[in-house]
């Protein structure tokens, strides 16, 4: 310390003090930088290649379980003869949620609330694909057991499956709001080192012309445009990334969470529909007085017209807008056709309620055709909005690209150029 003070009562040695205090302030700088943009980066990939595609994962699972319940009851309705394709969509709904879940457990995070709905949910689909093949072998000797097995398959989907695919989404999507949160906050430590590093080297600027009236000094005048041009670039690549992690949340994220919720209410519509023939009024509602599937069948559709146009207000391109307001005019039709098939059921007609419902081979006036054409828009639209998504967070990734290591490079060239400045001042004292 006695030896610093003796140095700064001369110009030598208050130059040689100077000249270390800026360039620790421009490596400062750079190291702030470095670390600060190489977390973001890291929450930046994690939002493109781990966080989001768990919660699109999680999606699935929660799509391919609904499916499958759905594909099980319209199955039973055909009695015996279960179309083969009905049968093929249930089984290959019950394999992706399987693998999903698979994936999911072996690249989830260390998360107590995630890694307990896997659990649940390995546990429970056994039993309910169980239930489902007691309620085929007992429909296929013609024996009424047959739709209680069903009902109360569909139950411990409703009660135990489908609400711990809920869980699960909902924790991978909290987990990747927490990257885009990390990822998009402001290097603000850095953007301080930047602008204290400047005011440094502004300062010994003027301190030099003062002395020596000399205009430029092309080793400080170097290190100031090294720090300026990290700055610049580290405020603008943060913002356009902040800007396109924005336009992936908002034009791609929210979509597709509506989208996934609306395509999930009219599976749930559409299985309730089925059930609605099978139990034939021997489930009640809480009123104890109309049928219990037919009231979640309305609450369903409630939700799914709620969903669409939420969906169709984020849509932002013809792209986006056309397949929800396909599945939007489908949902209109599939109203119409229920309300009929309803109708004749409560008349007694339970065959011709039936047709109207599940229809011939082609199904083409049936209300499942207006749920298949739901259901086909529903998986055009997220398709688009993946896609959207997908874009903007890769773009957004990209704008912090090469800051890491330009900075650092910089910073070292900075602090270099600032010691050769302040050399050449002192060279002038020998």
């Amino acid at each position: 310390m006695e030896r610093l003070r003796a140095a700064a009562t001369t110009e030598p040695g208050r130059l040689r003090i100077i000249g270390a205090v800026l360039a620790a302030l421009v490596l400062l700088f750079g190291a702030v930088t470095v670390w600060q943009i190489a977390d973001r980066v890291g929450a930046a990939e994690d939002v493109v290649g781990r966080s989001q595609p768990l919660s699109a994962d999680a999606a699935s699972i929660y799509r391919s379980l609904a499916d499958a319940d759905t594909a099980s009851s319209s199955g039973f309705l055909a009695g015996g003869d279960e179309p083969r394709e009905v049968r093929q969509r249930y089984e290959k709904d019950i394999a992706n949620a399987s693998r999903l879940l698979v994936n999911a457990a072996a690249n989830t995070r260390a998360d107590e609330e995630s890694r307990k709905q896997i659990a649940l949910l390995g546990e429970q689909l056994p039993r309910y694909t169980g239930l489902i093949e007691q309620a085929r072998a007992t429909n296929r000797q013609g024996l009424p057991l047959g739709g209680a097995y069903l009902r109360y398959a569909n139950e411990q989907m409703s009660t135990q499956l489908l609400p711990a695919a809920q869980r699960l989404y909902e924790a991978e999507t909290s987990r990747l709001y927490t990257d885009y949160d990390d990822a998009r906050s402001l290097p603000l430590a850095s953007l301080g080192a930047g602008l204290l590093a400047l005011a440094a080297l502004a300062w010994a600027q003027r301190r030099n012309y003062h002395r020596t009236n000399r205009v430029l000094n092309h080793g400080l005048l170097a290190a100031t445009a090294a720090a300026t041009v990290v700055l610049l670039w580290l405020a603008v690549g943060h913002a356009v990334a902040r800007s396109d992690l924005a336009e992936a949340r908002a034009g791609g994220q929210e979509s597709l969470k509506v989208l996934n919720d609306a395509r999930i209410a009219s599976l749930q519509a559409r299985a309730n529909e089925n059930l609605t023939l099978i139990a034939r009024g021997a489930v009640l509602a809480a009123d104890k007085k109309s049928d219990k599937y037919d009231v979640d069948f309305a609450a369903d559709m409630k939700d799914l017209d709620a969903g669409l146009a939420k969906a169709l207000r984020l849509a932002d391109d013809d792209s986006g807008r056309e397949p929800v307001a396909r599945a939007a005019d489908g949902v209109r039709q599939w109203k119409q056709r229920h309300a009929a098939a309803r109708e004749t059921d409560l008349k007694g007609d339970y065959q011709d309620a039936l047709h109207q419902v599940v229809g011939d081979k082609d199904h083409k006036d049936s209300s499942g055709a207006s749920f298949d054409t739901v259901d086909a828009s529903l998986e055009q639209a997220l398709a688009h909005e993946q896609k959207e998504f997908t874009g903007a967070a890769r773009d957004g990734l990209g704008a912090l690209g090469g800051l890491e290591t330009g900075s650092a490079a910089l910073a070292v060239v900075g602090a270099a150029a600032a010691l050769l400045g302040i050399g050449r001042r002192l060279s002038e004292y020998r």
